[in-house]
């Protein structure tokens, strides 16, 4: 069922300069009383590894690690594409705390169920 508060924020880059928008937005919908949530998806995968988000950092703003986990305080669930981790051959690996690991088809859902989605 559609749900006009809820707005999904899909991260499908590597790329420094494409981190923050997904993760300041999601920030603000949650001040704004509206239930945002974060997918992880593709090449976005990398930068959830162990000390990867720490090494970016632009402008004036923290570092990707801090913004990531200010969004998990916040209570804002960051969700991660399991084929995705199948994709980049990361049977095993071991991702961020805090993230959750769900199936292909969840994507589907939650797009049908979002009253908005923003791609990244």
């Amino acid at each position: 069922m559609k749900d006009d508060k809820f707005i999904l924020y899909v991260q499908t880059s590597d790329a420094p300069e494409r981190q923050y928008s997904p993760l300041v937005l999601a920030q603000t919908a949650k001040m704004m009383d509206l239930n945002p949530k974060v997918y992880y998806m593709g090449m976005g995968l990398k930068v959830l590894l162990p000390g990867e988000a720490k090494k970016i950092k632009m402008g004036s703003f923290p570092s990707v690690d801090e913004m990531i986990q200010r969004t998990l305080d916040m209570g804002i669930e960051i969700m991660v594409c399991e084929a995705s981790k199948q994709m980049l051959g990361w049977e095993r690996v071991e991702l961020r705390l805090g993230v959750k690991i769900v199936g292909a088809a969840t994507l589907n859902d939650l797009a049908l169920d979002a009253g908005a989605t923003m791609w990244f």
